[in-house]
């Protein structure tokens, strides 16, 4: 049990003089309370001011869906149930006896009257309220910073998971091809190949999760890339995936063959999310093309839908963070990542709606050389 203290040891009346100490000790009453009892709860009148002198009083109240948390504990020399008294509501917290209970009671009536007396307890009661609400104020933060944090972890297990399903199923169907009795030697290999190509894709995610996470930024490491050797096969693998959602790939002409410095792994990102996010955004299945222009030193790929566009409010807000609209599953975590990477690579990425109806996704990647003159999207490659 907490030791037992004398009324002039009580910080809300530090540095009261004899004669005002005096007048406090003739209107407060001594109180005990038993272990777990309830010494006033929530919604009840604010009849007095409370000094612990010995003994532990937790303070709780109801907070969400009916729960009951404890706010703050009071030991020997400290107040409590100042708020009702001060505003003359009801209780706003329950005050518990955490073990037996002590306590210098100071009636509502008494209280005021000592404060209409005394300029310094006054100052004092101000100053104990303010700090009180300083630390509920610092407790609600850390407590808020916390849920936060529970909310994200929550977030990006089913971004992980949203994520991960293609590449799995991928695996999934590889693995039953390579199992079939009158499988060949060369389909086995095509099938490991795939194997081997969506466990790098999965390792690529999760990394670009990690690094998402990561308060400081890495650097990106980039080398000279032909953007037509790259992009065009990554299409190919993109388009036989979406097809079994009865989606086409349309790509009318080949990308350009100029050179991007690039991080392929992590630009081929760009291309898996935005394609996937376009087949989720037609579920009844259309058509995604991808058209390569140049224009000022810089690459631009578009990738158009036939779906029914993004709305007008919606549009400023697709690159936040977690920001989701019109999907059951996902976080809008792919967006922001995609915006992440093609800021990493010096470039921008923007969204709009297609006149011929459809979202349209558009990026743009800096040249490391320009092309010769008169090249062009449609004749390179």
């Amino acid at each position: 049990m907490s030791g037992m203290i004398q009324l002039k040891d009580c910080k809300l009346l530090a540095q009261l003089g004899p004669a005002e100490l005096a007048q406090v000790q003739q209107v407060a009453r001594e109180l005990t309370f038993a272990p777990g009892h309830t010494i006033f709860k929530e919604g009840d009148e604010g009849d007095g001011l409370y000094l612990v002198r010995e003994g532990t009083v937790e303070i709780s109240a109801v907070v969400g869906h009916g729960e009951r948390r404890p706010i703050s504990r009071i030991g020997p020399g400290e107040t409590f149930g100042e708020m009702a008294v001060i505003d003359s509501e009801p209780r706003s917290a329950t005050a518990t006896a955490v073990e037996e209970v002590k306590v210098w009671f100071i009636p509502r009536t008494d209280l005021w009257a000592l404060l209409d007396r005394s300029p310094l307890l006054s100052r004092h009661l101000m100053q104990e309220i303010s700090r009180r609400l300083r630390e509920f104020n610092r407790q609600y933060i850390r407590e808020v910073i916390q849920a936060e944090r529970l909310a994200l972890v929550g977030r990006f297990a089913r971004s992980i998971v949203h994520d991960l399903k293609n590449p799995l199923n991928i695996i999934g169907i590889a693995a039953d091809m390579m199992g079939l009795e009158n499988a060949t030697a060369e389909s086995r290999a095509i099938s490991r190949k795939r194997i081997r190509k969506q466990v790098d894709r999965i390792s690529a995610m999760v990394n670009e999760l990690l690094e998402y996470t990561r308060t400081s930024q890495t650097t990106t490491v980039l080398a000279a890339t032909d953007y037509a050797a790259f992009v065009m096969p990554l299409l190919e693998e993109i388009g036989t995936e979406i097809s079994v959602k009865r989606v086409t790939l349309n790509v009318p002409e080949p990308a350009p063959s100029v050179m991007i410095a690039a991080n392929p792994q992590r630009l081929s990102r760009v291309f898996y999310n935005l394609v996937h996010n376009a087949t989720d955004a037609m579920p009844q299945g259309g058509t995604i093309t991808v058209r390569f222009s140049l224009r000022d030193g810089k690459v631009i790929t578009e990738i158009q839908d036939s779906g029914t566009g993004i709305p007008e409010e919606v549009l400023p807000r697709l690159f936040e963070p977690f920001f989701t609209h019109g999907k059951a599953q996902g976080t809008g975590l792919g967006l922001s990542i995609c915006k992440r990477i093609i800021e990493d690579h010096e470039g921008t990425i923007e969204a709009r709606n297609s006149p011929q109806g459809g979202a349209v996704f558009a990026f743009s990647l800096p040249v490391l050389t320009p092309p010769s003159e008169g090249a062009s999207a449609s004749n390179a490659g």
